[in-house]
């Protein structure tokens, strides 16, 4: 027995081995891919202009304009001292930039290398007036960033906000949110009605972030705080047992998003537990499925994942909650 023991161990000493050389190997080959991202600060252009500058503004940043507004609108803007407060607020949050945009290098480089065809946008910052639903738009060339969205959860700008709202604005999530937005482009929201392909289609998302921001903390990832994520984790087991004994996974109720998957204060079980548990938990659990279909398929390639139907993942995953 001891001799079968030592030879298990040295099997799975050498897998490890073999798995970090391979690790290594795509780390620097990301890190090697030439890539450049393209910064312009159009909330510092706009706060240190003058109503001569519109015109050339306008002219540089035209999709942030729109043609129905006249000039004296921005004019107004200018000297607006709320506006004036937003940007010195976004200023003393963010300084010169420079780690949200290493932040965001690195997550180019690791969709350029899983996505060959995607070319990085010009990533363009300003204030928003706290529009927190649009705080990050991407499109094929542009990437927009709200960065007033991202002051921190205790700031006064979000005194009226809900804390579950106001806990998610803050920097610590801005590179994450931005992986949500690719994710979005390449990750096909399910026909199937069924609570699991909702699940599994969040859990995608999430495994998505797992590869492209191996750096990024498993909270970052889903908006969680360091508490909410330690919840999920020590009561995954009992969250799994009630989705299976009320037999959820099947069914088509379309309650159960607002009860588990959207965006909420708390997950709605209906039960005591209730308020001490994070929202979106039917995300969390789509997540552990596809990780643990990932771990168990190996040879499936990224893009092959995200096309599976998610009957086929959760049945191949053979998940097990945490206990």
């Amino acid at each position: 027995m001891k001799l079968k023991r030592k030879f298990f161990l040295l099997v799975v000493w050498v897998v490890s081995i073999l798995a970090c050389k391979d690790d290594k190997k795509i780390k620097d080959e990301i890190n090697s891919i030439p890539l450049t991202v393209e910064v312009k600060r159009f909330d510092r252009e706009f706060a240190e202009a003058t109503t001569a500058d519109i015109p050339k503004l306008k002219a540089k940043y035209p999709y942030l304009f729109p043609e129905q507004y006249p000039d004296s609108i921005w004019q107004v803007k200018l000297n607006d001292t709320i506006q004036q407060e937003l940007l010195a607020e976004v200023d003393s949050t963010f300084g010169d930039f420079k780690k949200e945009k290493s932040d965001l290098t690195l997550l180019f480089k690791h969709i350029k290398h899983y996505f060959s065809a995607f070319e990085p946008p010009k990533v363009i910052t300003l204030t928003s007036e706290v529009q927190y639903e649009s705080r990050v738009v991407l499109t094929d060339t542009l990437l927009l960033l709200g960065l007033d969205n991202y002051l921190g959860a205790d700031h006064k700008f979000y005194g009226g906000f809900s804390a579950y709202i106001a806990k998610e604005l803050d920097k610590r999530y801005l590179t994450s949110d931005v992986a949500s937005a690719f994710a979005k482009t390449i990750n096909r929201y399910p026909r199937n009605r069924s609570f699991l392909s909702r699940m599994v289609y969040y859990g995608k998302e999430l495994y998505l972030k797992d590869i492209l921001l191996p750096i990024t903390s498993d909270d970052q990832r889903i908006n969680y705080t360091p508490e909410e994520l330690g919840w999920a984790r020590a009561n995954e087991e009992q969250i799994w047992r009630y989705f299976i004994e009320r037999e959820l996974l099947y069914s088509t109720d379309s309650k159960l998003d607002r009860r588990f998957l959207d965006p909420a204060p708390f997950s709605k079980f209906q039960l005591e537990l209730d308020s001490e548990s994070p929202g979106r938990l039917g995300r969390y659990l789509g997540w552990q499925i596809v990780r643990a279909f990932a771990e168990k398929n190996p040879d499936v390639a990224l893009v092959e994942l995200l096309d599976m139907p998610a009957d086929e993942i959760f049945k191949k995953s053979n998940y097990k909650p945490q206990k």
